[in-house]
């Protein structure tokens, strides 16, 4: 299992191949705020453990399984911020909460997550009608 750190390298390494076309280590250690020998560090364990083929100088790709893994961190981040969205957190908040919580669930609560977003996605009253009960109980 990649740990939480792995995972939010993954998910930016996949983000810059499907938005670049590539990665460099320099890109992930200025989104990461991190040095680049970290960033390193991390490719190299992250090769090892067969997210990604890593050619020293050459740079480094995700193979099928990081790729896979990749789709799914993605996804799970989306769906956690529309989550968050539909049940009216305020949006400059979302980012950050969906950074705080995304590494402590488990797929399965995930899967439930994306069956409730489906569910208000269906029927857009089910949206406004949460909405409003929130809106009561804030008064």
């Amino acid at each position: 299992m990649p740990t939480p750190s792995m995972e939010d390298y993954i998910e930016l390494i996949h983000n810059l191949m499907e938005s670049k076309g590539y990665a460099r280590v320099s890109d992930i250690a200025e989104a990461l705020e991190v040095h680049p020998s970290s960033v390193t560090k991390m490719v190299q364990k992250l090769d090892k453990d067969g997210y990604l083929n890593y050619e020293k100088y050459r740079g480094f790709i995700l193979t099928a399984k990081g790729k896979k893994l990749g789709e799914r961190l993605v996804y799970r981040h989306e769906l956690l911020e529309e989550f968050l969205e539909v049940i009216g957190v305020d949006s400059e908040k979302i980012y950050g909460d969906v950074e705080g919580i995304e590494h402590h669930l488990s797929w399965n609560a995930i899967d439930r997550i994306g069956d409730l977003v489906q569910y208000f996605k269906e029927d857009s009253n089910r949206v406004e009608n949460l909405r409003q009960t929130i809106e009561k109980s804030d008064v």
